[in-house]
């Protein structure tokens, strides 16, 4: 089983006071499928920049 690594909670009161709807279990598995390739990406960014550090920067598109 994957690590969450997005506060479920937090989330889903985001989405509820920002629209009023509810969110589904399954959406914190696509959430997190998404974090995760974000950071891949960002870690790429900063070893192609010859960092060790991952910063805001590397997460810009």
């Amino acid at each position: 089983m994957k690590e969450t690594l997005v506060v479920v909670s937090k989330v889903k009161k985001f989405i509820k006071d920002s629209a009023g709807m509810n969110t589904s279990d399954a959406a914190k598995d696509a959430l997190t499928d998404i974090v995760e390739r974000a950071c891949l990406r960002a870690i790429e960014k900063a070893k192609a920049d010859g960092r060790k550090t991952v910063m805001d920067r590397d997460f810009e598109e």
